[in-house]
This record gives structure tokens, C-alpha cells and sequence, in this order.
């Protein structure tokens, strides 16, 4: 096959150009058709990986679908990447940082449909997304995935890609905790369905199996409804009763949630804040029973060292450590006080809730979302999770420090917006390993909402929370609601490849100093280039395959 391949009717009055790609770009409608040329990955096994064969039609529409078969055991999986509007461009970001600068804003790709066909008009470009699954026993060597494009009564076209499997097996990942925030009210209104009903536990395992799949392996654990952007609808597991004026708690449906993550392959667990977002000034809202009837415990103003508060949480983090020790989740729980706060405003309160769970439960090792070095200077909070922009001057002061991105930073720092280069989130592993961030977090895997309201969005038609500029596209979520599951998208695919990354490098316990790392400088500058990453990955998965034969 050479240049462009073709698929040719009878009378030459239909043409269709197919092509292979790797999966760090994104093609759009108007993409103009490429070269086709050979494609070769390499994996380690226990990896997954993917490709794109995309296609471009002609003059005419044309129905096409894609086969994938592997030769040999590599199973594969084939799904359309389909598109989604982008109203407006991440602001504040140069177009030599945007990807699909000249066709956005428009259409871009984004949720990987769980279907092997498309209905494509004339002059259009349409990707499909094959992944493979390289088990732990699969025979090293090379394997060939075949892959056949079909359209009505063209002669069907093949294309082949070569998967180099190594002897490499990729171990679990140690001691890097993942989190992207998971919120269970957006599948109760999704799918309409009630947390306490057996609906809600069916969908919710296939999203809890989604997150393990993708290399998360910390959830949030909504004992309490969230304290996360704005007043939430209720979702909280912890049964609360006033029985002669004491607290009584029923932790079945906590234990049932854990008990799910634990089987869906999550093994870390964070648990709810407990005071409010930006400012620690108010208790959060609790509910009596499970909040079936929306009674709250005390007025939403009640102030966050209010006695009535404190008379609470002496009770509640009392049971909260018997819970733990008898669950065994003591040494892989995480707990947070209050998200995001800011020296300038919200150090004081800060400080003051602090001491009193410090007085409360001296056992507590507060994690947050923060970002002014003065919050651990004062010891305030034990692991920091600052924005990546400040993560190196934590990593500079010794501090055992995670780093998180969300609608910003913007610019030429990593993040993962729909226009954020597919290659640039590619390296997040990469920049994690090599700037000793201890954890990643982000806001938002599946928030389907109007920013900072309860009002439900449709995530294939809004991108950006109705809230743009301050959200870019895209910050909200990486999944997509399916019919009975998760719709995944390019980025979250990407960023799982980033996690397998990291993970490589630590298996091969490689040094952040060492010299392969030496052009990664900060979370801006950093390689951008395929060829950077293909090469340092097959040079550690030599390095593993000699491991491996020992």
C-alpha cells in the first residue's frame, strides 16, 4: 500500500482514504487526508494500548465500519471517536499550545462511542479507536492486529499494525496514589436512579471498574454529601439518627461502597471534607437518616467551630476511627478539611479547624488541595496537593507534596482541556515521575453539571459547565454517560498510557535525575515530541526485559 490508500468502487465514483495514526492527535471533520504508513507499538505485557485508523471520505457520503482482529491472543477493541462542540478556546493559552487551532472552535473529538460504524458525509474525517490488551501471559514477540475497513460494495481495505510485546510484564504502580473526584449525583440524575436502590449499584460498579481500568486507584467516598462546588443534591451514605439526644450511626451502605471499590480493583479511599470549600467558615450539611426527607442537622449558616458542630464531629470521627480499624482502611484513607483555601483570606479559619480536629482526632492526617507554601510551613495540613504550577517549590522545601491541575493552570502547563495537545497530557507520567509529585488529583471525573449548580447538563452538547472562560472545555469530566455505563474519551485513554509510563519508570528504577529525564525542566517546559517518548519507552522496556530473564 503506498501514499494515501484508497477503496474504489466499480465506477470510480466513490473514494475513500484510510490511515493509521498513533494515539497522541486528534483528527477533526475537516482533517485533510495523510500518507499512510506503517505503524509499529510496543508494550509490555499487562499494558494496553492504541492506535487510530482514520478515514476520509470523497465526494459522496458513505457508511464505514471497522473490523479489528488480532493474530494471535491480543484481545482488541474497536470504538468511533465521536465529536463534541467546543464554543470557545482555553483563554489565556497560545495557539502553538492548542491542538486544532484552524478548526476549533467547532467540533472536536472526545468520547470513544462503543460502536465500529459511522454514517460519514461527504469531505469528512472520522477516527476509529482500537485498543489492545496485552495480558500478562501473552508470548513476547511481535503480533499483528489486522484491521478492515468496509463500506457497501467497496472492495474492503486492510490495514496492519505490528505490536511489539516485550517480555516486560508492568507491575502495579507503588506508593502514587490517583484521584479524580467521583460524584454520585450525577449518575443518580443521569440515569435517574435513587443511591439506596439496586439500580444505583449496578451502574455505579461499571464506573468504579471504569476508574480502576484506567490506572485511578483512590475514590471518594460520599459518607457525607460532598462540600464541593456549591449547595449539591444530597447523596450521603452515612445513616445519621438523634436517638435521647446522642448521635447513632449506621455504616452499612458506607461499607457497601467500599466494599464495591475494593472489588472493582480501587484500593485507597478518600473521605469527605469537613468544612466548607474555599474558607473552612461553616460546618457542611448533614442530613438526618440519608437525607430521604432533605432535613438538615442544623441551619447551613452554622459556623465551623460552633458547638453544635463540635459536639457532632466528636461523635462522628470517633466512630469514623472504629470504622476504619475494623474495615482495615486506617493506612489507605485520606481526609481533607476544606478544598482550596488561600493565605490571604482563609488561613485563619483554616488554622482554627484544624486545631479543633487536631483536638478531636489526633490520629487524623489531613491531604487538601492548596497551594500557599504557609499552610505547611505551619503544619497545617500533612500531604499538600498544590496546583502544578506551584508543585516544584513544594518538592523544594521537602514537603511531601501531591499536585493537581484543573481550569488552570492554562498556558504551557500540563493539563487535559479538549484542546490541550493530546501529546502534552501524554506526559504527565512522564513530568510526574521526574518532579516527585507523591499523588495526582483532579475535580472532575463525571461532573455533568452547570457549574456550581444542580442543574444537569447534556455532556456531549456542553463542554465547559455553561461557565466558560473560567472553565475551559473539557474540565469538567472525562467520562460520558452511556446507556448502561461509561462513555470513555481520548484523554482519559491518554492519561491512563501516562500512568503505565510512570509506572514503567519506577519499575525500572530509574533515578529522577537521570539523564533520559534531563529536558523535562517544570510542569510548562517539557519535551513535546512522539519520538522523545517512543524512545525512552523502549529503552526501559529493554531495561525491564533483562529484569525479567533473571
Amino acid at each position: 500500500m503506498s501514499n494515501t490508500a484508497k477503496i474504489n468502487n466499480h465506477d470510480q465514483s466513490g473514494i475513500i482514504s484510510v490511515w493509521l495514526a498513533n494515539s497522541l492527535r486528534r483528527f477533526y471533520l475537516a482533517s485533510p487526508a495523510e500518507e499512510y504508513k506503517p505503524l509499529l507499538l510496543e508494550a509490555a505485557r499487562g499494558e494496553r494500548c492504541s492506535f487510530q485508523v482514520v478515514i476520509r471520505t470523497g465526494e459522496r457520503p458513505l457508511t464505514v465500519c471497522a473490523e479489528a482482529h488480532a493474530i494471535g491472543d491480543l484481545p482488541v477493541e474497536v470504538r468511533l471517536a465521536g465529536y463534541v462542540p467546543i464554543r470557545h478556546l482555553t483563554m489565556e493559552t497560545p495557539l502553538d499550545d492548542i491542538e486544532g487551532a484552524g478548526f476549533l472552535p467547532g467540533y472536536a473529538p472526545d468520547p470513544l462511542l462503543p460502536v465500529s460504524l459511522v454514517q460519514a458525509g461527504a469531505h469528512e474525517t472520522h477516527s476509529f479507536w482500537i485498543t489492545v490488551q496485552v495480558g500478562t501471559e501473552v508470548t513476547p514477540g511481535r503480533h499483528t492486529i489486522m484491521v478492515i475497513i468496509r463500506s457497501g460494495k467497496l472492495t474492503p481495505l486492510s490495514c496492519e499494525v505490528t505490536v511489539l510485546v516485550h517480555r516486560a510484564i508492568l507491575p502495579p504502580r507503588r506508593n502514587f496514589p490517583v484521584t479524580q473526584w467521583f460524584y454520585a449525583d450525577a449518575l443518580c440524575d443521569w440515569y435517574k436512579v435513587e443511591l439506596f436502590e439496586e439500580p444505583f449499584w449496578k451502574i455505579l460498579k461499571r464506573y468504579l471498574s471504569d476508574l480502576s481500568l484506567h490506572g485511578q486507584d483512590t475514590v471518594y467516598v460520599p459518607a457525607f454529601t460532598p462540600s464541593l462546588d456549591g449547595v449539591k443534591r444530597p447523596t450521603q451514605l452515612l445513616d445519621v439518627q438523634i436517638e435521647q439526644g446522642e448521635y447513632r450511626f449506621d455504616w452499612s451502605m458506607v461499607a457497601a461502597w467500599v466494599k464495591m471499590a475494593r472489588e472493582c480493583g480501587l484500593s485507597r479511599f478518600e473521605w469527605p471534607h469537613l468544612f466548607t470549600q474555599w474558607g473552612a467558615d461553616r460546618a457542611i450539611r448533614i442530613y438526618e437518616g440519608r437525607a430521604e426527607n432533605g432535613n438538615l442537622l442544623w441551619p447551613p449558616e452554622t459556623g465551623a467551630l460552633s458547638e453544635t458542630y463540635r459536639r457532632f464531629l466528636a461523635r462522628y470521627l470517633s466512630e469514623l476511627e472504629r470504622f476504619l480499624h475494623l474495615e482495615k482502611l486506617t493506612d489507605c484513607s485520606f481526609f481533607h478539611l476544606s478544598d482550596e483555601p488561600h493565605e490571604d483570606s482563609h488561613f485563619i479559619n483554616y488554622r482554627a479547624a484544624r486545631g479543633m480536629l487536631r483536638e478531636l482526632a489526633p490520629w487524623m492526617k489531613i491531604t487538601d488541595a492548596l497551594s500557599e507554601l504557609k499552610f505547611a510551613y505551619e503544619g497545617l495540613v500533612d500531604i499538600p496537593v498544590p496546583g502544578v504550577q506551584h508543585a516544584p517549590d513544594f518538592v523544594e522545601k521537602d514537603f511531601f507534596a501531591w499536585a493537581y491541575f484543573c481550569c488552570g493552570p492554562r498556558g504551557r502547563y500540563l493539563n487535559r482541556f479538549l484542546d490541550t495537545p493530546l501529546l502534552k497530557l501524554r506526559m504527565a507520567g512522564w513530568l510526574f515521575f521526574k518532579l516527585q509529585a507523591r499523588g495526582f488529583l483532579h475535580w472532575g471525573y463525571n461532573y455533568w453539571y452547570r457549574f456550581q449548580t444542580t442543574e444537569l447538563i447534556d455532556p456531549y452538547a456542553v463542554t465547559d459547565g455553561l461557565a466558560w472562560p473560567k472553565i475551559p472545555p473539557g474540565d469538567t469530566f472525562v467520562v460520558y454517560p452511556g446507556t448502561d455505563g461509561p462513555v470513555d474519551s481520548l484523554r482519559w485513554e491518554v492519561f491512563a498510557e501516562s500512568l503505565q509510563d510512570y509506572t514503567l519508570l519506577q519499575a525500572a528504577a530509574s533515578d529522577p535525575n537521570a539523564p533520559m529525564l534531563a529536558g523535562i525542566h517544570d510542569y510548562a517546559d517539557f519535551p513535546r515530541d512522539v519520538g522523545w517518548i517512543a524512545a525512552r519507552r523502549s529503552k526501559l522496556l529493554a531495561e525491564l526485559d533483562k529484569i525479567n530473564m533473571k
